[in-house]
């Protein structure tokens, strides 16, 4: 359960940093221009690469991260303590997130040539939900090895 706790957690920081982003990217704050304090982020922002599918890429990050914290928020309650679906749901949506930031980042570093500081943030963020919904999910494959 504290591993779902970090899940959510982590995802609830995450929806903070992509709506930051997408409200920066349709121009609702910061007159459309980042606060990076490290790194490249207009850059980033401004490159071909930060739309996917005809959305901005901090639109698809903030959808990630809200069915990331429903999900997290749901495998809270007491009747979905011990679901492997849940579990899996999880560390499918915690792989999602991680390999979709790893590409990003490989662009950012090999393609686009700039780093945005928001952008390792939330790479970080998918990434730890990853390993903790993993971590999850070893722990009820043990928990059930050992009940049979």
């Amino acid at each position: 359960m504290n591993k779902r706790r970090t899940v959510a957690a982590l995802a609830l920081a995450g929806i903070f940093v992509a709506l930051y982003l997408t409200l920066t990217r349709v121009g609702l704050i910061g007159g459309g221009a980042l606060v990076c304090a490290v790194g490249s982020c207009e850059v980033v922002n401004a490159s071909r690469w930060a739309t996917f599918v005809g959305l901005p890429v901090a639109v698809w990050g903030l959808g990630y991260y809200l069915v990331t914290f429903a999900v997290a928020g749901v495998s809270l309650q007491e009747r979905f303590g011990d679901s492997m679906q849940v579990s899996r749901a999880l560390v499918f949506l915690g792989a999602t997130g991680f390999l979709f930031s790893a590409w990003l980042t490989y662009l950012e570093l090999f393609v686009i040539r700039a780093i945005c500081q928001w952008c390792v943030v939330s790479a970080l963020l998918a990434t730890g939900i990853f390993v903790a919904s993993l971590l999850d999910y070893r722990e009820l494959q043990r928990l059930a090895k050992t009940q049979v």
